[in-house]
């Protein structure tokens, strides 16, 4: 029986009704900035579908556009007048940057009050120590997503493939957190028998940005399968997973565009809902 398919625009949807809906009780505009650097077509279009998302929902945005040779200290510079802006409580800069900049560096400029992708390093030390505070948009995607399909977590195993501080590490901890309670096992393209490994899971997470390599021997029959995984080729987008093959053994499967990207986006706005608030408190 081939795999469900969980449909993250769906669920996004949900997740942007919710934000909408909380954000028409408040008596203030939450406001995010955007920071784009450089002219790469994707993140062009990253941050076109971001925009949008903010003001379908009734966030104000702050979109700021530098040039690829923008030097290091001027972006910073723009972070400093973002973070001192009162009416922005959400600051976002679009990764990846051209070559030549820090793009750590920039991160760990931004306010962590305003760090609405959850990667600075107080936000990531504070998932580190299961406190609360703004978490990173793709894994938050994710956990919403197993939580909205009722998959069964808590003493479960499962196989993240990936251990980037965008989502691999980061959603491993949430996986892991207490109250969540998976058993899991951080694993990446060097990992000695990954077949094997990934084979052991209950959930398989594929975010190794390596296009099609989660193949249906990689997975354990009913296995609840989420490809982050996100590369262009002459035929389109494609994820990590062979989704083909992949969909005649899982028991739940995300799609290749239209899974984990929409809820990434969608956590965005939550995130930066949060940080409004916070910021008033």
């Amino acid at each position: 029986m081939a795999a469900e398919i969980l449909d993250g625009k769906i669920l996004a949807s949900r997740v942007k009704a919710e934000v909408a809906a909380a954000l028409s009780t408040l008596d203030f505009q939450p406001g995010l900035a955007t920071v784009l650097v450089g002219d790469d077509p994707a993140s062009h279009t990253y941050v076109k579908g971001k925009l949008r998302d903010a003001g379908e929902v009734g966030i104000r945005s702050f979109h700021h556009e530098l040039p690829p040779s923008v030097a290091q200290g001027d972006l910073e510079a723009l972070i400093t007048r973002l973070n001192q802006d009162d009416e922005v409580d959400g600051i976002l800069v679009q990764l990846p940057l051209p070559g030549g900049l820090d793009a750590q560096r920039v991160v760990t400029s931004i306010d962590p009050a305003k760090d609405v992708d959850g990667l600075h390093p107080h936000n990531l030390g504070l998932l580190l120590l299961d406190r609360p505070g703004l978490r990173p948009c793709t894994p938050s995607g994710i956990m919403r997503m197993l939580e909205e399909h009722d998959v069964p977590i808590g003493g479960r195993t499962a196989v993240v493939i990936g251990r980037s501080f965008l989502v691999g590490r980061p959603l491993a901890l949430m996986l892991a957190a207490k109250g969540i309670d998976a058993t899991v096992t951080m694993a990446h393209t060097r990992t000695a028998d990954l077949p094997e490994v990934a084979r052991r899971a209950d959930i398989l997470v594929a975010a190794a940005g390596s296009p099609g390599l989660i193949t249906a021997d990689y997975v354990k029959p009913g296995a609840v399968v989420i490809d982050v995984g996100i590369s262009r080729s002459p035929t389109g987008l494609a994820g990590d997973v062979a989704f083909e093959s992949v969909r005649e053994v899982a028991g739940m499967l995300t799609p290749v565009p239209g899974g984990v990207g929409p809820m990434t986006r969608a956590m965005l706005l939550a995130n930066t809902l949060s940080a409004a608030r916070a910021r008033r408190e």
